[in-house]
């Protein structure tokens, strides 16, 4: 049910982990409340970021949590306090998948279309962080040039700020789930050879 050992991802800064897993419709109720105080507990450790959830279908809970560099991850990931919460839960939740995120990488894809470690698989590198940021450019500067061109004719006299505020709101959502999806999966292969 825990994480398995992600021993082949060498990256420095932050890392996030994606886990999935699969909970009785019924337990819905549990299954909150221990998320909760595993958040709660891995509040109190150094370099942690930040965590969150969501739910995808019935059954399947989409799981995040950050830390600032892998030895802060490690801490959190050794500690006995996070031992005891897993085996807490040995009965409660099924555990599906484990991927551990550098850069962008995968934010941008359906939760379930991309799988990194299943059940003792090997952890897959991530793409070079100028890769991502270059289909991330691909994405982000027609979005740009197109707002700019469809909020002229109404934001011409608007201050700079709205305008920014304007476009980013409208980016945003079309980015997330329309476009960097799209163009991350029109360059899948050349972001992860193999």
């Amino acid at each position: 049910m825990g994480i398995a050992p992600h021993d082949t991802v060498t990256a420095a800064g932050p890392l996030t982990v994606a886990i999935t897993r699969r909970v009785a419709p019924e337990d819905e109720l549990l299954m909150l409340a221990w998320v909760h105080a595993g958040t709660s507990m891995a509040e109190r450790f150094d370099g942690f970021l930040g965590a969150g959830w969501v739910r995808s279908g019935v059954a399947d809970w989409h799981m995040l949590y950050r830390f600032a560099s892998r030895g802060h991850l490690e801490a959190w990931e050794r500690s006995p306090e996070r031992i005891r919460w897993l085996r807490s839960a040995a009965d409660l939740v099924e555990h599906g998948r484990t991927e551990y995120r550098t850069g962008i990488e995968g934010w941008f894809d359906e939760p379930a279309s991309r799988s990194v470690e299943e059940a003792g698989g090997a952890v897959q590198a991530a793409p070079p962080r100028w890769k991502q940021a270059s289909v991330i450019w691909l994405a982000f500067f027609p979005t740009s040039l197109a707002l700019t061109y469809l909020l002229m004719p109404f934001a011409d006299g608007w201050p700079p700020a709205l305008r920014v505020l304007v476009t980013t709101l409208v980016a945003t959502p079309w980015m997330t789930y329309v476009f960097l999806p799209f163009v991350t999966r029109l360059f899948s292969r050349w972001l992860s050879p193999g």
